[in-house]
């Protein structure tokens, strides 16, 4: 058989490997990142809620989702364990990290105006009016209805 032929299916099968390989290496991440869970460690769900890391078992976890509520979840569902500083963030609404040591910006963009651009934009300012059609017509002294194009005797 000849080379030429197998190619496409090595090519194949190599990108199938690859796929698969990466899939692998982000399941053992996932599974490793659940294995270091320690009570008291925030985490957030697959389905998007925060809680505490109460207690471990081996396929469940007990997390506190309010103060004094707790529930059971399986290991499966924690999509991502959280550092302290982005569970406070998150949950508590901590800024501290978040201090901006530079300028601040505006919200808007009152505070970029001010009156010296106000005083020179009187002194250039541009009529966009309709005055020039106006007057053009005036001059050629045609009624502005004509001036359209509507022509006596013209049947629509």
């Amino acid at each position: 058989m000849n080379i030429v032929t197998l190619l496409p299916f090595i090519v194949l099968i190599g990108a199938m490997f690859l796929m698969t390989r990466s899939a692998k290496k982000k399941q053992a991440a996932a599974a490793q990142m659940r294995n270091d869970m320690q009570p008291g460690t925030g985490v957030r769900t697959i389905g998007g809620m925060y809680a505490t890391v109460k207690e471990l078992h081996d396929d469940t976890v007990l997390l506190e989702v309010a103060p004094g509520v707790h529930a059971i979840y399986a290991k499966n569902s924690i999509g991502a364990v959280l550092d302290d500083a982005e569970y406070n963030r998150i949950v508590h609404g901590d800024d501290e990290d978040l201090k901006a040591e530079g300028a601040i910006v505006p919200d808007d963009a009152s505070s970029l105006t001010t009156d010296s651009d106000a005083d020179a934009s009187d002194d250039a300012k541009i009529d966009l009016g309709k005055k020039a059609e106006a007057e053009d017509a005036e001059d050629k002294d045609v009624d502005p209805k004509d001036a359209k194009g509507d022509v006596e005797g013209d049947t629509k």
